[in-house]
């Protein structure tokens, strides 16, 4: 069975040079793994031209040219495709997706590591695990850009990779009380060619024994027993450590009678089995996750995890956010403008505006070489591309501005603003008590909350949003006003923290004037916001980060950024 797709299933605003890549339930014969059994067809049932090349469990299909704006296209894996045993497929797999306007130029990251890096007391029987920002290209995660070393001396072992994550697994026990480094390196490029920026490396060290501990599933959704349970829904399962991802798929999790695709967050522990179409109606379906599922030791869960719920007698709306082509940008300064102060200003995506004066972007270069008015002391790395309506001080966009840049620009600030519309339309209603204006110090369960006076702060406290297991709740903020996030006092940062498997991309703040965030510096912020007129993070002179794990989104005044790292969540 087909276990997960890059890009999902219905995925939108695709970039053009991107590949895509099926992940098996089992490693594949490697012959019947072809142009014949793998097909990506365009309008009119069209073949794209390409490659086709398999490695153990997944496939990926290299377009000979780029993909065309704004089409349909439809992926289908047919029951030529065999397992080692000769097994086939028993019906066609096939999935869609639309793409965009824009080119992938983003370099990926890492975004965590299993174990963490300082760790210690980590069992000796152990593998090593780290998930990236984005889907990679499978044939480039391997032995030579993944490595183990203790010291000098290298850990003979095996790399496997499956939808974000990689897991370097040793061909024997490490040594105990021990420090291990392990290196991700630049040779590691993402589905579009794109190379991490930089190696990345991490250590941790051993404890004196194995792990012998059993893992298991300590919670669900949706619950078991549940009712009325949204027929759009996805089934998630949160296990109590780290899981091995290679042992999740559509084999050790499924839901009866049901087709779709798995994948496992190893940030959150949550796994996520997704139909590829609705469920039916007033109709009950029992899930299970399976002993084959393993821990990063080895340890199988002893028993099978077996849960049921039953569908809604009727369809219930879930509210769903789609940013289009404003998804790959993780700020953009509507019609006034960008500005970086300092020179710790990351933004892992693109950032964009379609303001057209020559000062409307200050402090900020990308990886197309174009640069705009950087000072030593105001430096802003855009780790993918700026499209804007403005000329660069250098680069290729300085000679003038780019009409196709600032046709995607233009094209984006119309997809922001057409999300910030249907967030303002949502209906309020949470399983939360409705909060008050500050929402310091609570911890708010999935729902649309609107500000009670207005203005939204989050001050003297932290915000916990806990999605209670299900990794694809939604919650939307309604501001009719401002947002503030810090204080009191402009020296106290504030954070979001993410709990149940709550995720950045999940989370919305629709601001109806301005966002000012942390402006003492310092703190972790979640989700995108989308003000009309614009946002501020820290303040000028701050060296303390203020990160952002989402999009700074304005549709009207500027957004300014201080020493502040923005991460734009992956789809």
């Amino acid at each position: 069975t087909i276990s997960s797709t890059s890009p999902a299933n219905n995925a939108a605003a695709v970039q053009l040079n991107s590949k895509v890549t099926v992940e098996f339930s089992e490693a594949m014969n490697p012959s019947t793994i072809n142009t014949v059994t793998f097909k990506v067809a365009g309008p009119g049932v069209t073949l794209v031209t390409g490659t086709v090349v398999p490695v153990g469990t997944s496939a990926t299909f290299t377009p000979s040219s780029p993909l065309v704006a704004n089409t349909l296209y439809t992926v289908t894996i047919t029951s030529g495709a065999m397992d080692l045993a000769g097994n086939a497929m028993v019906t066609d797999y096939v999935f869609t997706f639309t793409t965009g306007l824009t080119t992938d130029i983003t370099k990926p990251t890492v975004a965590s590591t299993i174990n963490a890096n300082g760790v210690v007391n980590v069992p000796v029987n152990t593998s090593v695990g780290a998930t990236f920002s984005e889907a990679m290209d499978p044939l480039t995660i391997s032995s030579e850009t993944f490595a183990l070393k203790q010291g000098t001396n290298v850990v003979p072992g095996t790399v496997t990779y499956s939808g974000l994550n990689a897991v370097f697994t040793p061909t024997s026990n490490l040594s105990s009380n021990t420090v291990y480094n392990a290196t991700i390196t630049t040779g590691a490029k993402d589905r579009a060619g794109n190379a991490l920026a930089a190696n990345y490396v991490w250590s941790f060290t051993t404890a004196a024994v194995a792990d012998v501990a059993n893992p298991t599933v300590t919670l669900v959704n949706p619950a078991d027993l549940a009712i009325n349970v949204p027929i759009s829904s996805a089934v998630n399962a949160t296990f109590s450590e780290a899981i091995n991802p290679l042992s999740i798929s559509t084999s050790s999790f499924q839901v009866g009678g049901v087709t779709g695709t798995v994948d496992y967050n190893a940030i959150t522990r949550v796994a996520t089995f997704r139909p590829l179409s609705n469920l039916a109606l007033n109709t009950i379906y029992t899930a299970t996750v399976t002993s084959d599922v393993t821990d990063m030791a080895g340890n199988h869960l002893l028993i099978n995890k077996v849960w049921s719920f039953t569908t809604a007698i009727a369809p219930i709306v879930v509210p769903v956010i789609n940013l289009r082509t404003i998804e790959p940008y993780g700020s953009f300064g509507g019609t006034a403008g960008m500005t970086n102060m300092g020179t710790l200003t990351q933004i892992n995506g693109d950032t964009g505006t379609i303001a057209t004066g020559t000062a409307s972007i200050t402090g900020f270069h990308d990886t197309a070489g174009d640069i705009y008015t950087q000072t030593p002391s105001n430096i802003g790395a855009v780790n993918g591309k700026i499209y804007s309506c403005t000329n660069s001080t250098t680069g290729p966009t300085s000679a003038g501005p780019n009409a196709v840049a600032c046709t995607v620009a233009t094209q984006a600030r119309l997809d922001a603003e057409t999300a910030y519309l249907a967030l303002v339309a949502m209906p309020v209603g949470g399983a939360s008590p409705a909060p008050g204006a500050n929402l310091a110090g609570i911890t708010l369960a999935p729902g649309v909350y609107v500000a009670p006076g207005g203005s939204f702060l989050i001050e003297g406290g932290d915000l916990t949003l806990d999605a209670q297991g299900d990794a694809n709740a939604v919650w939307v903020f309604q501001m009719a006003q401002t947002l503030t996030v810090g204080g009191p006092g402009a020296a106290a940062p504030q954070s979001i923290i993410l709990a149940g498997g709550a995720q950045a991309k999940n989370i919305f703040w629709q601001v109806g004037s301005f966002a000012t965030i942390n402006a003492g510096g310092g703190g972790t912020m979640q989700g995108t916001i989308i003000s009309q007129a614009g946002a501020s993070f820290s303040t000028a002179g701050n060296v303390s980060i203020v990160t952002l794990n989402g999009r700074a989104l304005s549709l009207g005044a500027s957004v300014t950024l201080v020493n502040t790292v923005i991460n734009v969540p992956a789809p």
